[in-house]
């Protein structure tokens, strides 16, 4: 584990300080550049630290840390180097993640539990690590990179979409618990955004594939090639959303980002309408009968 020389304190007096996970490429790259372009700190974090340096390169604002978030005692050590750097995390993005794109029923269960690994256990890993500073100031802000997948699973990638469900229930109660200590958390939404998400650096595979499922994450498995690097939404402009996120005084527990979240949002609250109304009756029927004249509290 190769960590950057953080012997030295920095000479610059931030407005903010980050700490960005998954920061060598795709979304977590364009937000450190965002934030290191508005004069903020980043303490920026990859599994290859060199690869860090070649696309953020140097100055005293930037420190890239070598991190693999699956590994509990790594994400200590990278937060204790940012505080002696820095002396504090304003912003924690927990970005790093991949993808996993076959049916349910295709993963193997090693494949699973090395997704949950980074996308669930890694990002709680690096969130315990940081947290304890931010409560001895009462200030900070965790944002935790969900999906459109958090909003509405889908065959094909209903392993990945779990991953990010987690992540959703884990930002809530999070604010929940956080709110009262003066500490924000949000679950960013990112739609289909034009990084390298899907192509073999983020995006594995399950080799094993099931005939039945040549209908529903088939296609899925033959549509995605077409999809790479020609998805709608702009990474740019959504590291500039998150700028304008960690501005705002009272920020959203839940930030969709894109036109293809707002539309799956929109859609999946009227499908789930729809079918609660169907279901209501027997949905009410499962609650213990009131006695004649007993109004329910």
């Amino acid at each position: 584990m190769a960590f950057a020389d953080t012997t030295t304190p920095t000479t610059v007096s931030p407005s903010r300080v980050w700490m960005i996970t998954g920061a060598s490429r795709g979304l977590g790259a364009r937000i450190a550049e965002a934030a290191l372009a508005q004069g903020d700190a980043v303490v920026a974090t990859a599994r290859d630290v060199a690869a860090v340096g070649q696309r953020l390169g140097g100055g005293g604002a930037l420190l890239p840390l070598a991190l693999d978030v699956t590994d509990e005692a790594q994400a200590q050590h990278a937060v204790q180097a940012a505080l002696a750097r820095f002396g504090r995390i304003d912003v924690l993005v927990n970005n790093a993640g991949y993808g996993l794109m076959g049916a349910v029923e295709e993963a193997t269960a090693d494949e699973v539990r090395r997704l949950y690994d980074t996308n669930v256990f890694g990002l709680l890993n690096v969130t315990r690590a940081v947290l304890p500073a931010m409560r001895a100031r009462r200030a900070g802000h965790v944002i935790n990179i969900s999906s459109l997948g958090g909003v509405r699973s889908s065959a094909g990638f209903g392993l990945y979409c779990s991953t990010k469900f987690a992540v959703e229930g884990i930002t809530e109660a999070l604010h929940a618990e956080l709110a009262p200590l003066g500490i924000h958390a949000t679950a960013v939404q990112p739609g289909y955004f034009r990084t390298e998400f899907l192509d073999g650096a983020s995006l594995a595979v399950s080799p094993r594939v099931l005939e039945d499922y040549a209908a529903s994450a088939g296609v899925v498995r033959q549509a995605v090639p077409g999809i790479n690097l020609q998805q709608p939404g702009d990474p740019a402009r959504l590291a500039r959303a998150l700028l304008q996120l960690v501005a705002s005084p009272m920020p959203p527990v839940r930030l969709p980002l894109g036109s293809d979240t707002l539309r799956t949002i929109a859609e999946q609250h009227a499908r789930v309408a729809a079918e609660t109304a169907q279901w209501s009756a027997v949905a009410a029927s499962t609650d213990f009968p009131q006695a004649a004249g007993t109004a329910v509290a």
